[in-house]
């Protein structure tokens, strides 16, 4: 994927420009649970390998284990062979479904078939029952910035990706920060978009110079000096994003201050 290997090459040019100037301590302020980092290979799928692990993020914050498989969203979007945006996902496993992740992993060859059932604590479940399980229809919300659009309202947001052309929330920038900053902070995961690349964003750190960053959740693989993880500054996480994705509880928590 083209816009993967951009992405990627920006990131090492970065450690790269780190490593000739030095290296930065990274102290974790806020972590959330996750599930193991998994590996979108050589497929576009980083919208729902981004997208999923925001969903299995969240249910580890309320007690539940899921963990879902990108791979089988891969197989249903055999169809329209596009990339595609966070909100398809939610879309896709409204209309497909959805199956858990050591059914159909990462490493599954193509004479695995895709399940037709999903088993669970002595349930059958077809796939489309399972997804409503995990993941309610219109339990997230999605959120974007565009300054020539009126805010507080709804467009459909330009960009190739965005082909099913959905409608986003335009919100003011410091307006919709402060929503993600506090989604994070009562323990909610936020999915995050630019236009080559999404991840889960897990947590909150600084460095030594008390600079803030972003931990992000990637899907190449517990790789890199991170097993993983990406530590993005917040300058380039507003700089480079285009949707933001979390629940409706999220975006409703209290504005009072979390220990």
């Amino acid at each position: 994927m083209k816009a993967r290997w951009t992405f990627l090459l920006a990131v090492l040019m970065l450690f790269a420009a780190c490593s000739r100037k030095q290296q930065h301590t990274f102290t974790n302020d806020l972590l959330l649970p996750m599930t193991p980092i998994k590996d979108q290979g050589k497929s576009e799928l980083c919208w729902a390998y981004a997208m999923l692990a925001t969903i299995e993020t969240e249910h580890l914050v309320r007690g539940d284990s899921v963990n879902l498989s990108p791979v089988y969203i891969g197989r249903m979007m055999e169809r329209e062979n596009k990339r595609a945006m966070g909100q398809t996902l939610l879309n896709m496993i409204q209309q497909y479904g959805i199956v858990p992740y050591d059914v159909l992993p990462d490493d599954a060859t193509d004479d695995l078939p895709t399940p037709k059932w999903v088993f669970m604590l002595g349930a059958r479940y077809t796939p489309w029952e399972f997804a409503h399980s995990v993941c309610a229809p219109d339990e997230y919300l999605s959120l974007t910035c565009f300054p020539d659009s009126p805010y507080y309202k709804k467009m459909i947001v330009p960009v190739p990706d965005n082909w099913e052309k959905n409608t986003l929330l335009n919100l003011p920038i410091d307006t919709l920060r402060t929503h993600v900053d506090r989604a994070l902070r009562h323990r909610h995961p936020v999915c995050w978009e630019s236009r080559g690349h999404a991840m889960c964003i897990v947590g909150m750190a600084h460095d030594e110079n008390g600079r803030p960053y972003y931990i992000m959740k990637n899907s190449w693989g517990p790789k890199g000096p991170h097993d993983g993880l990406v530590y993005m500054s917040v300058r380039k996480m507003w700089k480079d994003m285009i949707a933001i994705y979390m629940t409706r509880d999220a975006y409703e928590a209290s504005w009072t201050s979390v220990p």
